[in-house]
């Protein structure tokens, strides 16, 4: 993983709006992906480099 730290509470950015970090995990190729829950409550896995952390 790259300098920025993905939590479980974290509030990001991803390609379809706003969320909150509830799952970081590795894939069996190494990759780390990034569960986020949207408002409707749905959970979408991201890479990182998909995801911008939000300014409170």
């Amino acid at each position: 993983m790259s300098n920025t730290i993905f939590t479980p509470g974290a509030d990001v950015f991803t390609t379809r709006g706003r969320g909150e970090v509830v799952d970081v995990r590795a894939t069996p190729s190494g990759t780390f992906v990034i569960g986020v829950e949207d408002d409707n409550g749905e959970v979408n896995y991201f890479t990182e480099k998909a995801l911008r952390l939000a300014q409170s």
